[in-house]
Order: structure tokens, then sequence, then C-alpha cells
């Protein structure tokens, strides 16, 4: 079974975690199983940007993103070129380091309301 290490987050994962994951299986559901709870607002319908990840290590292990996510992640708070939405990127055969980001594009309005 690959590993994902998760880099430290100060709201969702402060110290980091590292577990295995099970190929196949979508990034977000992997972080929520092992209780890291990253937003998906659109409950994992592809619709929004809430589990935008960032790909630090295994990025090329992971199959192509569709259109579709392509279009929302152009709409994702601190998107770079490893961003991925964890709802539709699923786990390879490598290590995976997923960053996520401090903020999401709802916390980013709501912070300005």
């Amino acid at each position: 079974m690959p590993e994902i290490m998760v880099l430290p987050h100060a709201e969702l994962c402060p110290e980091g975690k590292t577990f295995e994951a099970e190929t196949g299986v979508s990034i977000c559901d992997s972080l929520l199983d092992r209780g890291i709870e990253i937003e998906h607002a659109c409950e994992k319908s592809c619709a929004c940007t809430t589990c935008h990840v960032i790909v630090r290590e295994g990025f090329n292990s992971l199959a192509p993103s569709s259109e579709d996510e392509d279009d929302l992640l152009d709409r994702a708070w601190g998107l770079t070129p490893l961003s991925r939405l964890s709802c539709q990127a699923k786990v390879g055969e490598q290590k995976l380091v997923i960053e996520i980001p401090k903020y999401t594009i709802n916390y980013a309005k709501e912070a300005t309301k």
C-alpha cells in the first residue's frame, strides 16, 4: 500500500500525519478516513474547489486530471502546477506528500464579509 504524508496544517492536522492508503481511493476519502477533516462542500462531486490540495511528491503517479477538474482548479485559492482536487485524484502506487492549503475559496469569502 502506498503511503500518504500530510504536511502540517494549523487547523486540520497541526502535527502532520503519515499513513498507508488504499490504491484507487480518492485522496479526499483517504484523508477523511484518517480523521483529517478536509473540506468538501460539494460532497466530492467535482463541483467546487474546497478540497484543493498540493501534491508536493508523487504528483506524476496520479492519473491525469479531467477537463472539469482543470476548469475548477483555475478558481482554487493558491493554485500551483501541483494542485489537484482531492476528491478527484486517486491514490496510485507511489508515496504522496500532500499539502492542504491554508485557505480555501470559502474561507477567503467568509473572511472578507
